[in-house]
């Protein structure tokens, strides 16, 4: 089921369909397809038609005309590869498609074009009588829908307007979307409800493009391959990485991190979590007896992918017990069992802790490293700093170089005024007691009643196993004045980021009482609780439901990373890892936004091991450049359609 980008139209996508045949007047009845194909097409009476066709078994099955004011489309789980269309009249007999396990972004643009196309061409056609399809002799025909056009969008946003000033907002509506039946926010903090929302005109080719770099990564890993890609702080290699997650289908996918909270950022597990084998320090027969329990067992014979993130922090060692466990439970020979490795990290950032008082070993010294990963991929164009003189800096923190002018440049930050409207710096501190501390006490000399918001768990007894993976704690204490930041996007355009930082000016004096925050961003927001959602222990699911805040003050390096931060304080007194300062210092959008105390030239260093390894893979890969011929495509991303 796995597909390149840009393979097929966006009016088709393979995944497992459920046929459901529903009314008061039929008995129910149900078809199960795992592997099928659903195109968007139209009919020999030249209306849109769903065409499903059992791709492993019988072929054609039968198409399903989209007919006005007969469609509902469900899409609250779109980001799960999952959705539902509902055929029918009202309070009649009605058919119901149920997709799921299919590539998230793929289903987006299927739901997108049929859509748009759905907006564009139904309305004014006149409906087909039941008798005059019975009558006709037209031979059966279905053509695929042709890619949106720029006059098909114009022909849905006229549409849409219409049905945005109507006074009732479903009148005349060709299309209902349950995407969610819980109340959102609107600009003001205010609560709607989807039917009170306007919707945003269509448009084409409006989503962020994958550069070259990562569109090379992104077709090699849709190929099939082993791929580890690495680039430093600012590269996109998260952004990359949430591309690939939503370009495979959700069954068989496992979503993996070294820690909890990069875990979390990409809506995955641990990989400890994963794996089920502990720690992995005990001997390997003791690993395989460990992953041969059920659940356990289940996932690693389920798994066809493993993605890894943040890769520098796990353990050589561990990642050859995870290899040896993955053959012996799958009864399979190929490295890893089979499964295909998609692993990212920079190994120039924080190494794996240290434990024992034993020197940890990177992954890519691990005996089992070479034969697994089939392509080393290094993206070089940062996307997150513009400044080139810092960005110039960053490269030589990274690689521990040192120089005169790093030393210059770092030295006299500490001069600067960082802090702008009221929002502090967030200090970086290498250790999370010291980040503790500065937090409490800082909390502590705020005047004004202390206000706490607790978390609503969906199992009080994994309270610590949700601390570990969620961004934010079972209890949030804030007073009027706290610095706090964001850890969800809330609203991508107005800068409502996570990571986004801001003070509470007040609390709302009604219902919950929910904090008031001014961001830095210019955007003032009463802040509503969110919902996170994990996997826990034999695929159980986990659920916080908490505000998206945490005290901003100071943050841990560790938990810094992955995040843009418009203005950093980065104390380095206390370095005891390579690449620790380089972690702390790329936090920072730029050299204006960074103040730097107690810096020592000191403690920039890199590992010599790790330079090796990077000098190695850039010489392979510029020896090997024609091996990635095949994965160099333009990107397709901006020819497709975007609400």
């Amino acid at each position: 089921m796995q597909l390149a980008e840009g393979s097929e139209l966006d009016g088709r996508i393979r995944c497992t369909v459920a046929i459901e045949h529903l009314g008061a007047a039929a008995a129910p009845n149900r078809l199960l397809l795992r592997d099928a194909s659903v195109t968007l097409g139209r009919n020999e009476f030249r209306e849109l038609a769903l065409q499903v066709t059992n791709t492993s078994g019988p072929g054609r099955l039968q198409n399903f005309p989209l007919r006005q004011n007969e469609v509902r489309l469900f899409t609250r789980f779109l980001k799960d590869g999952k959705s539902s269309i509902r055929l029918g009249p009202a309070g009649s007999n009605y058919v119901q498609l149920l997709l799921s396990n299919c590539p998230p972004d793929r289903l987006r643009r299927f739901v997108q074009t049929l859509r748009i196309k759905f907006e564009a061409t139904q309305h004014g056609m006149r409906p087909v009588a039941e008798r005059t399809r019975l009558l006709s002799n037209l031979p059966r025909t279905f053509d695929t829908v042709s890619p949106v056009q720029a006059r098909d969008v114009q022909q849905a946003n006229a549409r849409q307007a219409l049905a945005n000033v109507a006074t009732t907002p479903t009148r005349g509506r060709t299309l209902r979307c349950g995407s969610r039946k819980r109340p959102m926010e609107s600009a003001d903090g205010r609560q709607v409800t989807e039917e009170q929302q306007v919707k945003k005109p269509w448009s084409m080719g409006s989503r962020a493009t994958l550069s070259q770099e990562q569109s090379m990564v992104l077709s090699a890993v849709l190929s099939g391959k082993n791929v580890f890609f690495t680039g430093s702080a600012g590269t996109g290699k998260s952004y990359l990485l949430k591309k690939i997650v939503a370009s495979f289908p959700p069954n068989g996918t496992y979503v993996t991190a070294s820690t909890g909270v990069a875990a979390c950022q990409i809506g995955g597990i641990t990989l400890h979590a994963f794996a089920g084998i502990g720690s992995g320090k005990a001997p390997l027969h003791q690993c395989i007896e460990l992953a041969q329990r059920p659940g356990v067992r289940q996932q690693w014979l389920n798994c066809h992918c493993l993605i890894i993130d943040e890769i520098s922090m796990v353990e050589g060692e561990f990642f050859d017990k995870l290899e040896a466990v993955a053959r012996d439970v799958r009864k399979c020979e190929e490295p890893f069992g089979g499964i295909q490795l998609i692993i990212c990290g920079d190994f120039l950032q924080l190494p794996p802790v240290a434990k024992d008082h034993r020197q940890p070993k990177f992954c890519f010294q691990a005996k089992s490293w070479r034969k697994c990963i089939h392509l080393n991929m290094e993206l070089t164009e940062v996307r997150r700093q513009t400044d080139k003189e810092f960005i110039s800096l960053l490269n030589a923190v990274r690689l521990g170089r040192c120089t005169e002018e790093v030393t210059r440049l770092l030295t006299q930050t500490v001069m600067q005024r960082v802090e702008r409207d009221g929002i502090l710096a967030t200090r970086l501190c290498t250790h999370k007691d010291d980040v503790e501390f500065t937090n409490t006490m800082q909390l502590q000399q705020l005047s004004g009643m202390l206000r706490s918001f607790k978390a609503v768990d969906s199992d009080p007894m994994l309270v610590k196993t949700l601390d570990a993976q969620c961004p934010v704690n079972n209890i949030i204490e804030l007073k009027e004045g706290a610095q706090v930041m964001l850890t969800k996007n809330l609203d991508v355009s107005r800068g409502l980021v996570n990571g986004a930082r801001g003070v509470v000016i007040g609390f709302e004096a009604e219902g919950k009482g929910l904090p008031k925050v001014r961001f830095l961003c210019g955007v003032t927001n009463v802040i509503g609780l969110e919902r996170w959602v994990f996997k826990g222990p034999a695929g159980t699911y986990l659920r916080r439901q908490q505000l998206p805040l945490k005290l901003a003050w100071a943050i841990s390096i560790h938990k810094s990373q992955g995040m843009s931060l418009d203005c950093a304080e980065v104390s380095l007194a206390r370095v005891f890892e390579s690449g620790q300062a380089y972690v702390a210092l790329s936090r920072a959008r730029s050299l204006a936004s960074l103040r730097v105390l107690d810096f020592d030239a000191k403690v920039v260093r890199a590992n010599p091991c790790v330079l090796r390894f990077y000098r190695e893979l850039k010489k392979d890969q510029f020896l090997n450049q024609a091996s990635f011929h095949p994965y160099i495509q333009a990107d397709k991303e901006n020819e497709n359609v975007t609400d």
